[in-house]
């Protein structure tokens, strides 16, 4: 879990450090700067294995020269592989493993690798770059192109200065409450996609990028539920295994939910010692999951740690937010999770998480609003488009916004894309352009469901759950690892039977049924509260003036594309306490106070 950077534009090798100065949280054990023909290679490493500074980056093997983030779960097994075909080794490392395998390999070496990674391969002799992110975007990969120039980066912010800011994605961030790969909030940066390689070829200055792994058309394969359950097991007590793979210490992040009791069960029957585990309550009982926690945690064994989250704690943290997401962000979740990540480094390096669970099992509470609204959906259009006349809409109640999303949506597709974008609510002009990176999830399935789950995995998950994670946890210079992202359980799942994962009242069925192993159902089958935090409270309450100071006139007028009287009525509905806005105020925010920071960054 590091940092890269990566250059051809000619930078004194000072401008270069401060660059990487600028997110050295990312890897705080040792920075390496390296310059090799036109090019400067650039590298934070925080270490996990091999501490050894023979292990330190940029590393060269012959002719190639790499700077990777991220981690190689069976970089063990592939290196006995490749010294079977006649390579030695130098360190213990996976970097090392990596670099020979492309040596071996060449891009082939993408359908061998199981991990989390970002990393960019220097071949001196080629004049080629080669450069790729893992399957499920769990590690960034930022780059700025124009003309053959480019820059290379983990994050955004050292890429930011002097790039004008581009309106459609500031459009798509206040549709969606981030901005999905492959765009980035600035004009001539992107994103490159998970499951992609991008080739730079020096010679000519070009750039070619292919995609190696995506989700697949779905093929269900014939198994009974006993069947099915005992290979899942098999899997998970797997990937948690080589997740576990460290010399530094390492715990894991346990919630009152089912996938970080599932996780946290399993690294406990692996781990030759109890694990320490950690959670984040709430001072604001509703929100609180830290007891049930506390119980899970006392049934398997672990040491267990409560982080209380308070309206102090959050006022403390939403200026580093925007510091460290480097572009606007608003999953307000982001904030416990930064705190939970921040206690945690007392006392762990590396730390298990139950990410990617809910994605594959079907657990999200959308779920059942799908299964719910099916009915409504399936009716003509033209007969729910007379339904949803006024009168109509004002007999089923404004807040109502599922079954009035049913009546106006043309179709099924439209209404599970509905749950991840807003269709324009906040914009004068709605922008839906962007979705065409996303319309796979059309053909990959038939079922309802699966393709809910799948846009989920490849919108959601990719640009909102593992941006949240990997932003916060590298904050504090933590590294975390989500057995759920094992791309061989994602699609393992994707080969069970709908009714073997989600049943009406029981979502996540085959994981509710292993968990069951270590922690009795009893005590685990309880309303699901998501680490979320009392946002509309605290907007109406505590943080009232902050944020009617910060979203006033000059900052709406500036923000493009946006419905002016449309914020300010919201903004008025929320505070005089008329219907709960906090999401709309909270990507409003978050966008304030981004300007401010790009403003202060290209004035200096």
């Amino acid at each position: 879990m590091c940092g890269i950077y990566l250059t051809n534009i000619p930078f004194e090798e000072e401008n270069v450090r401060l660059k990487l100065e600028s997110i050295k949280y990312r890897g705080p054990d040792h920075m390496g700067i390296q310059k090799k023909d036109n090019l400067y290679l650039g590298h934070l490493r925080l270490s996990i294995l091999d501490l050894d500074p023979r292990s330190n980056q940029p590393m060269r093997h012959g002719h190639l020269y790499i700077v990777f983030n991220g981690e190689i779960y069976n970089y063990k097994d592939l290196k006995v592989e490749l010294q079977s075909l006649g390579h030695t080794f130098c360190t213990e490392s996976d970097t090392e493993v990596l670099l020979v395998g492309y040596q071996e390999w060449g891009e082939a070496l993408l359908q061998k690798i199981n991990g989390m990674f970002a990393f960019c391969i220097y071949d001196e002799h080629a004049k080629t770059i080669f450069c790729a992110r893992d399957r499920l975007g769990v590690k960034p990969f930022y780059y700025y192109w124009k003309d053959g120039t480019f820059e290379i980066c983990s994050q955004i912010q050292p890429l930011l200065k002097g790039k004008k800011v581009d309106e459609e994605a500031v459009s798509i961030y206040l549709d969606c409450m981030f901005i999905p790969s492959p765009y980035t909030i600035v004009k001539d940066v992107y994103k490159l996609p998970p499951g992609n390689f991008m080739t730079i070829n020096l010679n000519d200055n070009s750039k070619t990028i292919n995609e190696y792994w995506n989700l697949k058309p779905v093929s269900k394969k014939k198994r009974n539920y006993a069947l099915a359950k005992e290979e899942l097991k098999e899997l998970l007590f797997d990937a948690v295994k080589i997740r576990l793979q460290s010399d530094v210490p390492i715990g894991a992040f346990l919630s009152g939910g089912i996938d970080s009791a599932l996780v946290s069960s399993i690294a406990m029957k692996v781990s030759k010692d109890p694990i320490n585990t950690f959670s984040v309550g709430f001072d604001v009982k509703e929100y609180d999951e830290s007891q049930k926690a506390e119980e899970y945690a006392t049934i398997i064994g672990s040491n267990h740690r409560t982080i209380i989250c308070r309206i102090s704690d959050i006022s403390s943290l939403i200026p580093k937010v925007t510091e460290i997401y480097g572009e606007p962000f608003a999953d307000s979740s982001a904030l416990p999770t930064l705190l939970l990540n921040a206690v945690a480094k007392n006392h762990v390096t590396v730390a298990l998480a139950g990410d990617g669970g809910d994605e594959s099992f079907l657990g999200y509470t959308y779920f059942d609003s799908l299964i719910k609204h099916k009915s409504i959906i399936d009716i003509p259009f033209g007969i729910r488009k007379f339904l949803s006349k006024p009168v109509f809409l004002n007999f089923i109640g404004q807040n109502n916004h599922r079954v009035r999303n049913a009546l106006l949506t043309k179709d099924r597709n439209g209404f599970i894309e509905n749950i991840f974008s807003r269709k324009g609510m906040l914009l004068k002009t709605k922008q839906q352009g962007w979705m065409k990176h996303y319309q796979g999830y059309k053909s990959w399935s038939n079922d309802f469901l699966q393709k809910a789950a799948d846009l989920n995995i490849k919108l959601w998950l990719e640009n909102d759950s593992n941006v949240k994670v990997d932003r916060a946890s590298m904050a504090s210079s933590v590294e975390v690892r989500s057995p759920f992202l094992d791309y061989r359980i994602i699609e393992f799942a994707r080969t069970l039977p709908v009714s073997f994962r989600y049943q009406r009242n029981r979502q996540k069925r085959i994981l509710r049924d292993l968990l069951n192993e270590y922690i009795p159902e009893t005590i685990f089958n309880q309303p699901k509260k998501g680490f979320s935090i009392p946002l509309a409270k605290w907007i109406r309450e505590d943080l009232k003036d902050e944020f009617k100071n910060t979203l006033n006139d000059d900052f709406l007028t500036r923000v493009p594309n946006l419905n002016v009287s449309k914020c300010k009525s919201i903004l008025d509905e929320h505070f005089t306490g008329q219907a709960d806005h906090s999401a709309n105020i909270w990507k409003l925010y978050m966008l304030a106070k981004w300007y401010t920071m790009y403003d202060k960054m290209n004035t200096i």
